[in-house]
């Protein structure tokens, strides 16, 4: 279940390989503190964007992960980042997480686009049963999107994860599987072929 060096296109977003070419501009969008609220890792400075980037990379050097760098289509500008996680190919499964996407373009066709990009890849192209999501229990704006894809959500590990801050956190698990996953790419294409206003 290789994605690697897959370039993931629609028509507001494209999802190339993460590279280091792309630091400089994750670099300029990706200081904003509220990006960081609720994730593992903070990242504060250009040397911090620097490690989160290498760690990505290690990531797909080791083949449990497939980074992305998220572009606006339009203008080619990076605008933030998602990945595949925990790719587990014997049981035909890979979760969708590590995104950000910068606050100008939240609440943009971006991230619904990218949402719809990766999960029809994983399940027309890589011939994924289950693709999952997870996120922080307390951060209701990722539990909202989540929900609005049309993810099912399965339950909650308590106390699962340590944030940056020390926080020991309780995560929500979601997931598509690949029998929901015409009506969940019906939805998201709804979602984007209705004008926002």
């Amino acid at each position: 279940m290789s994605v690697d060096g897959v370039t993931l296109e629609g028509r507001s977003v494209r999802l190339e390989p993460l590279a280091w070419s792309h630091l400089d501009g994750l670099t300029e969008i990706g200081m904003e503190p509220e990006l960081w609220r609720w994730t593992t890792v903070v990242v504060r400075t250009p040397e911090e964007m620097r490690g989160y980037v290498a760690d990505a990379l290690a990531g797909r050097a080791r083949g449990t992960e497939i980074p992305f760098a998220t572009l606006e289509r339009e203008s080619g500008r990076v605008v933030g980042s998602t990945r595949y996680l925990n790719i587990e190919a014997v049981h035909r499964r890979v979760e969708i997480g590590s995104t950000w996407v910068a606050p100008r373009w939240q609440r943009t066709a971006i991230n619904t686009e990218a949402k719809l990009l990766m999960l029809g890849h994983a399940f027309d192209a890589l011939g994924c049963i289950r693709v999952e999501l997870k996120t922080d229990a307390l951060n209701a704006q990722s539990r909202t999107a989540i929900e609005r894809i049309g993810a099912m959500e399965e339950g909650v590990l308590r106390r699962h994860m340590i944030t940056a801050t020390g926080r020991v956190r309780d995560t929500v698990y979601y997931s598509v599987l690949d029998e929901e996953w015409p009506a969940v790419r019906a939805r998201l294409q709804a979602s984007l072929d209705t004008p926002r206003s």
